[in-house]
C-alpha cells in the first residue's frame, strides 16, 4: 500500500477547495488506518540532532550508571526502565513475553498551580529522574517543547479534518500531561523467545503519538486489513498515530490501530523517540459524535489505569 504522507505546511497554509480536499483526505486516513507520516514540519534539525546525541550517550553508558536513574518501583512513570521489564502486548494478552527493549522516560516540564487531584501528583507529575550527563536535560527539554508545539498544531488540523473549529481542542490541552520516551532496541542474535518482539502488539492510550525512528532503520508495523504492514521511515519526517483516547473522543470515527516493533534474528540495534500527547489531567473527554458505546472519561485517571496494565 502507498503509505499516506502529508505536508504539515500544506495542511496549515492551503486555502479554499484544496484545503478542504486535504482535510477530507486526512479524515479518511484517520478513519481507515490511524497512521500517517508528516513532512514539512519545520522542527529545527539542531533540536533533533541534539536529542539523538543525548539519547545515544545515555544508552551507551554502563548498566550501573543507568541504574542511578532507574524507576524506583513498577508503575513509576519517569526514568530508566531496564531491558525486558515491560510488555506492551500484555494489555491485550496477559501471557505476552517481555519486550526486547529498554527506555528512558520523561514527563511534563511544569506543574499547573490549580491542580487539586492528589493522584495527578502521584502519577503524571512525579519528578523525572535525570541522568548526570552533560547537555542531556537541556536537549531533552528542548525536544519535548518542540513536540508539545507540534502536537498542538496537529490537533488543530485534526479538528479541521473532523469538521470542527480549528481551536476546538485548545481548552483541553492547556496543561497537557504528555510524556516523552527514548527507546533502545538492542541487536538480536540468532534466537529469541517465541513470539517475543521488540515491542509487542498494542495500541497507544492517548490522543496522538509523534514517533521519530532512528534514520535508515525499520521494524515498525501496523495491522491493517488482517496483515502486518511495514511503516516507512522517510527522512525529515515524523510518524503520527492515533491513540485510544482519540478513538473514544471521535466516537469511534477514527482508529487507534494495533502496531508493533517486530523482532527478527540478527537485527542491528535501533533507537526511537516517541512523544505521547495527552490532554490535561482534569479534561473531560466527551465523545464528539453521538454514540452510546463510548462514555465520558477524565484524561488523567484514564491514562493512569491504562499505564498500570503493562507496568504493574
Amino acid at each position: 500500500m502507498d503509505f499516506p504522507i502529508f505536508s504539515l505546511n500544506e495542511l496549515e497554509q492551503e486555502t479554499g477547495f484544496k484545503r478542504k480536499k486535504l482535510a477530507t483526505k486526512l479524515d479518511l486516513v484517520c478513519q481507515n488506518l490511524g497512521f500517517l507520516i508528516i513532512a514539512d514540519h519545520q522542527i529545527s534539525k539542531e533540536i533533533i540532532c541534539n536529542q539523538w546525541r543525548a539519547v545515544a550517550n545515555f544508552f551507551s553508558q554502563r548498566t550501573e550508571m543507568k541504574t542511578n536513574v532507574e524507576v524506583p518501583f513498577p508503575g513509576y512513570p519517569y526514568g530508566w526502565i531496564p531491558p525486558e521489564r515491560e510488555s506492551l502486548g500484555r494489555a491485550l494478552d496477559k501471557k505476552s513475553p517481555p519486550d526486547l527493549k529498554e527506555s528512558f522516560n520523561g514527563g511534563p516540564l511544569k506543574v499547573p498551580k490549580d491542580l487539586v487531584d492528589p493522584e495527578a501528583y502521584k502519577f503524571c507529575y512525579q519528578p523525572t529522574l535525570w541522568p548526570d550527563l552533560e547537555g542531556f536535560k537541556d536537549a531533552w527539554q528542548a525536544y519535548y517543547l518542540a513536540m508539545e508545539l507540534l502536537a498542538e498544531r496537529l490537533m488543530k488540523v485534526f479538528a479541521e479534518a473532523l469538521g470542527l473549529e480549528r481551536e476546538y481542542f485548545n481548552p483541553f490541552i492547556k496543561n497537557p500531561i504528555s510524556a516523552l520516551r527514548a527507546i533502545y532496541y538492542p541487536s538480536t542474535g540468532k534466537n529469541k523467545e517465541l513470539e517475543q518482539q521488540r515491542a509487542g502488539a498494542h495500541t497507544d492510550y492517548g490522543s496522538l503519538t509523534i514517533l521519530l525512528p532512528q534514520p535508515e532503520t525499520s521494524g515498525l508495523q501496523v495491522f491493517h486489513n488482517k496483515e502486518w504492514i511495514p511503516v516507512p521511515n522517510p527522512d525529515n519526517s515524523f510518524v503520527i498515530n492515533l491513540g485510544d483516547l482519540m478513538a473514544l473522543w471521535t466516537s469511534g470515527r477514527w482508529q487507534s490501530t494495533l502496531h508493533r516493533v517486530v523482532a527478527l534474528s540478527n537485527q542491528p540495534s535501533r533507537k526511537s523517540l516517541a512523544f505521547f500527547h495527552q490532554p490535561d489531567w482534569e479534561a473531560e473527554i466527551n465523545p464528539i459524535f453521538s454514540n452510546t458505546k463510548f462514555k465520558t472519561v477524565r484524561s488523567g485517571p484514564y491514562l493512569m489505569e491504562r499505564f498500570k496494565e503493562v507496568n504493574t
